[in-house]
């Protein structure tokens, strides 16, 4: 006999894949939604669906959902196509039985903030673009339809195959040295959205980045050391900008990132 899907996942691109895949490990059956059904890998279910034209047909019973949507290009038309009417179309098909929710979000959302302090879930968004304002109204419409859910705003994602800065530091194309940076492997990312998914009496918003905002040019430096790459332009704190993210109250729920900084994250080769 079939099992009944309990989880479902909404988007199940790189990080989705991995937040489906640690749901599975833990003895959850994940029913995943994405345009191509056969990108999703086992032990998932998938359904194929374009969320930005239609509406999926879902069983019954499924009683936590994570959205983990992405959006191509990166317009504010494409967005709003993706992760607010995507996003409604599936947690409508649902209906109100959901328990458990997470929606994944970014901290693009804050905007500009100089680095004197650090950000925290209390600092005010100011979306800079309209592809971070409709992020934002995502937000608002998630929470509105599941009060009691959850959102998590990610610093930059690298690893599980990304190598974007590395191919940076090794075309010597590194800019703007002193700029505060902050990240998240892939695999705590996913590892926060589970964590958070079973958490009870969770709070409505946490920021998930590592343990330690660090300027690009000291980022650069290391990689460029393990890369034998040209020497990167050298970070100088006193002109230091960005914003820097604390991770405190994700941190105090019991979450713990593998990678607690760009170095082990790196240093792994994943």
């Amino acid at each position: 006999m079939e099992s009944t899907p309990d989880v479902l996942l909404v988007g199940c691109g790189r990080l989705g894949s991995a937040v489906g895949l640690l749901l599975a490990e833990r003895g959850h059956d994940v029913l995943a939604l994405r345009r191509d059904a056969a990108r999703v890998p086992a032990p998932l279910t998938g359904v194929g669906v374009d969320l930005t034209q239609e509406s999926p047909e879902l069983p019954s019973g499924i009683r936590q959902v994570v959205v983990a949507l992405t959006a191509r290009p990166r317009s504010e038309e494409s967005y709003r196509a993706t992760y607010v009417d995507g996003m409604l179309r599936a947690l409508d098909a649902l209906g109100p039985q959901v328990e458990r929710a997470v929606l994944v979000s970014s901290t693009g959302v804050l905007g500009d903030h100089g680095p004197e302090e650090l950000v925290t879930e209390e600092t005010e968004a100011h979306p800079g673009d309209g592809p971070a304002r409709v992020l934002l109204e995502a937000e608002r419409r998630f929470h509105d339809r599941l009060p009691h859910g959850v959102v998590l705003r990610l610093s930059g994602l690298y690893g599980g195959g990304s190598t974007a800065l590395q191919d940076r530091v090794r075309a010597g194309e590194v800019s703007d040295p002193h700029r505060w940076t902050n990240r998240i492997h892939r695999d705590d990312a996913a590892s926060a959205v589970v964590h958070l998914l079973a958490l009870d009496d969770a709070a409505p918003l946490y920021l998930g980045t590592d343990d330690e905002p660090a300027q690009l040019g000291d980022v650069a430096a290391f990689l460029a050391d393990r890369l034998e790459a040209p020497t990167p332009p050298r970070a100088d704190p006193g002109r230091g900008h960005g914003k820097r993210i604390s991770n405190a109250l994700l941190r105090g729920t019991g979450w713990r990132p593998a990678h607690p900084t760009f170095r082990e994250g790196y240093a792994s080769g994943v």
